[in-house]
Formats: structure tokens, C-alpha cells, sequence
């Protein structure tokens, strides 16, 4: 069901926020140039008209889903902050301060879900149209971007053969008591001192007899997947998807591909990206567009599996265009690109094709390829994109879009802050000058 309007007769003695707060603040500056309309219309179709428990208004989520990812934020500490923050209550569509969670947490989780990865880039869609309706973000500087690409890391510990073989177990094991199967044996207590003892056989360095309680686990594992088979129901999809991660863990081995990393991620691929400090990540590959002259970022996409870098080129650019309907003339890229395959009207440029007959100013436009880097690093830092919590290859999507939209919107926090001390300079300036000017009885005489 929508949301219900709030009765104004019940507080017709209290101070509305408006009165109280500096409109001149920049979430509040921000909070007017965004159309909360434009969610009413894409939103709205998703909830029932008349039954169930009335929803959340739908500037609530948005806002507080910018929020989050605009202050690096969890569901828990987003709804914390809001209660406290009159600014963040303003830019939610709050008329009066409120004292009691305005929102749960769970509910952030299953409006995501609502919406779907569609509905939240649109959400990325209105922040960068902000951008540009604002004057923020020149339309100018959508000709010419930089497009990379980076990995989006999974909230997974590092795999070993030893933790897939005794968590796959124990999820087995789970799953058979939730159907009231009576396994012969579930090793509960031989799994666990088996793993201790591999584990301190190892950091012994003692691979031999290590690899014994090794065998050992995947003994266990092999036992308990083979009585769950005997008793499971034919229809019982979910214990049979279960079985078939079992089974995949059981034969993979060094070179196997597809490879299972992570029993509750089974999706999670293993990217080398070539760094000294980090040999490995597991998660996803996220295609950034930003603009080259000024670093907004227009795109950002998440790419299911492992792909080469230059095949997510054309996707990249093609989301670019759906969220600013502008498709850019110039891409810089990195060496990672070559044999990118694009064949659409932006021109590619990688780095050693056609060096020696460049200009000066297209030498520069080359040089500043280099500035999404840093760009990327604040998307991890600051906006979540360093560890996603969300689940499955639709989270990988999700997160990737709000860290994006969580860059625009402090993006434009800045260019709003910077303008109001701008003015503050010009006025304080104007100020000093017209004390320093004599009086005009002093001119005359």
C-alpha cells in the first residue's frame, strides 16, 4: 500500500523545520533541486493502492539511500543518524522534527528488493540530472570521459579447500534438520577439531600432516552429502541446489573453472588485477565512467563473472547514455582495452596508438586519463564500494549503482558549500571596501 499523507491538525503547535534550520545549508539547497516527483512516477506502479500496511513514503528510501552512501553509512547507522540530524530529516521530506525511528533498517533491505538494480539506476539517473540542471555539472564535459574498470570485493573471508569443506558440511547438516532428516552422522564435533587441528598444522608448516585432516574434512563433507542425497524429496529444489555446490566443491581443484570461492556467494570469482599488495581479489568487475575535465561520475555498472576489460566497454557506454542521454566523442582508456571491439560514434583512444601524431592539447586530454584512478579510490573509501554486503549478482549491481549515486550527491554538497562561502567572500569583501572608502562629508570638504 502507498503511503499515507501525515495529519497536519495534529501539529499545529509545533515548529516546522523549515523555520528552525539555515535553508542556505547545502542538504537543504540539494533537497530542492532534486525532482522527488520523478520517484513518485517510477516508483509508484510497484506498491498496491488501498491494501495492507501503508509504506514509507518513497523520499524517505531514496533520501535515505542517498544518504547512506553519501556518508559511507550502514542500514543500522543511516536510520541512527537520521533520528539525530534535523538537515538529514529535512532532505527526507520531514516537515517536523521527529523523535522516534522514522524508519527500520530491515526495511532499507526489502525496498531494494522493491525497486530491483532498474529502480536504482534511476536513482544514479536523477542525481546526475541534478548535477546538470543545477549547472554543477557542465553539459560540456560529457564529451570527453575516462572509462576503467576495478573490482568490487565480496563481504567473504578468504577461501581454503578446508573452510568450503566444513561450512558446506555444517549448511548440509542445517538443512537436513530443517526437513527433519535423520542423518547416521552429522560431525559436528570431529569437523571442527579436525579444521583446528589442519589450521595449526599449517601455521606450523607442517603440509604433510595437514593434508591428512584436509582429507579428513572432505571425507566428512563427501559422507554427509551422500546420506542428505538418500533422504532428499525430488522436488525439493533448494536442497538439490545445495547438493550441487556439495558436489562442485568436492571435485574442483587447482585449475577448475567455474571454481566455488565462498559457500553463501557461490558467485564470487577470483580477479588478479596485478597489484603488489593484493595478488587476488573476490567479487565482481565494476566498469566507472567519469568525466575527464572534472570527475563526475556518469557510469557505473557491475559485470557478472570474470570478463576481459575491454568487452565491458560498450555496456559502459551505453548506460552512460541512458542515464545523461549524451554519448561522449572521446574515451580514454588504459592498455587493458586493446582489441575493445567498439564500433560506435565515440572515438577510443588507448594508450601507444598513434602517440608520435598527437597534439599538445590531445597529449594533455591523455595525461588526465590517470584522474579516475583517484576517483575510484573515494568510490571505495568513502562510498561502500570497497566491500559489498548485499547479496547475490543483483547486490553486486545495487551496491555498485549507490556508491555511484553516493559520489554525485557529495559532488554537489561541495559545489552547494562552496558556493555559499563564494558569496560569503564576495559580501565580506564588499563589506571591508565600503569601510575603507572615506565618508561623504570628508569627500566634499
Amino acid at each position: 500500500m502507498r503511503a499515507r499523507k501525515p495529519d497536519q491538525n495534529l501539529d499545529l503547535f509545533r515548529a516546522r523545520l523549515e523555520n528552525i534550520l539555515d535553508l542556505r545549508h547545502p542538504l537543504c539547497r540539494l533537497a530542492k533541486q532534486i525532482h522527488w516527483t520523478f520517484f513518485e512516477e517510477q516508483f509508484g506502479p510497484l506498491y498496491c493502492a488501498a491494501d495492507g500496511r501503508p509504506a514509507k513514503p518513497i523520499r524517505l528510501m531514496v533520501g535515505v539511500h542517498y544518504l547512506k552512501h553519501a556518508y559511507n553509512e550502514s542500514d543500522e547507522s543511516v536510520v541512527e543518524r537520521l533520528l539525530e540530524n534535523p538537515y538529514w530529516q529535512y532532505f527526507c521530506g520531514f516537515e517536523y522534527f521527529v523523535h522516534e525511528l522514522p524508519v527500520d533498517p530491515t526495511s532499507l533491505v526489502k525496498w531494494r528488493g522493491r525497486v530491483g538494480e532498474r529502480g536504482l539506476e534511476q536513482v544514479l539517473r536523477e542525481a546526475i540530472q541534478t548535477g546538470l540542471r543545477s549547472g554543477a555539472l557542465p553539459q560540456a564535459s560529457l564529451r570527453t570521459v575516462n572509462v576503467d574498470t576495478t573490482v568490487q570485493e565480496k563481504n567473504i573471508t578468504h577461501p581454503t579447500d578446508a573452510k568450503l569443506y566444513h561450512k558446506m558440511r555444517a549448511v548440509l547438516v542445517r538443512e537436513a534438520n530443517r526437513r527433519h532428516i535423520t542423518l547416521r552422522q552429522t560431525y559436528a564435533r570431529k569437523g571442527k577439531q579436525a579444521l583446528f587441528q589442519y589450521n595449526r598444522l599449517r601455521h606450523a608448516r607442517q603440509e604433510r600432516r595437514a593434508r591428512t585432516w584436509l582429507r579428513k574434512l572432505k571425507t566428512y563433507l563427501g559422507r554427509v552429502a551422500r546420506d542428505v542425497f538418500r533422504h532428499a524429496a525430488t522436488d525439493d529444489a533448494k536442497l538439490h541446489e545445495w547438493l550441487r555446490e556439495a558436489d562442485l566443491i568436492l571435485h574442483q581443484h587447482r585449475n577448475s573453472s567455474p571454481k566455488v570461492y565462498s559457500v553463501h556467494e557461490p558467485d564470487v570469482v577470483c580477479i588478479a588485477k596485478g597489484k603488489a599488495h593484493k595478488k587476488y581479489e573476490f567479487g565482481c568487475k565494476v566498469g566507472v565512467v567519469t568525466t575527464s575535465r572534472d570527475n563526475w561520475v556518469v557510469g557505473i555498472t557491475a559485470f557478472s563473472g570474470n570478463p576481459y576489460d575491454g568487452h565491458t566497454l560498450a555496456e559502459s557506454l551505453v548506460q552512460m547514455e541512458r542515464l545523461t542521454g549524451v554519448m561522449p566523442t572521446r574515451v580514454y582508456v588504459d592498455k587493458g582495452y586493446r582489441g575493445h571491439g567498439w564500433r560506435g560514434e565515440a572515438v577510443v583512444h588507448v594508450p601507444g596508438q598513434g602517440a608520435r601524431e598527437v597534439s599538445v592539447r590531445e597529449r594533455n586530454r591523455r595525461k588526465r586519463r590517470s584522474a579516475i584512478e583517484p576517483v575510484i579510490g573515494h568510490l571505495k573509501s568513502d562510498h561502500r564500494l570497497d566491500r559489498n554486503f548485499l547479496k547475490g549478482e543483483i547486490g553486486d549491481q545495487m551496491n555498485a549503482l549507490l556508491a555511484g549515486a553516493g559520489s554525485v550527491i557529495r559532488k554537489l554538497l561541495r559545489v552547494f558549500f562552496l558556493s555559499l562561502i563564494w558569496a560569503w567572500w564576495f559580501r565580506s569583501r564588499n563589506g571591508f571596501a565600503a569601510l575603507r572608502e572615506p565618508a561623504p562629508a570628508l569627500q566634499a570638504a
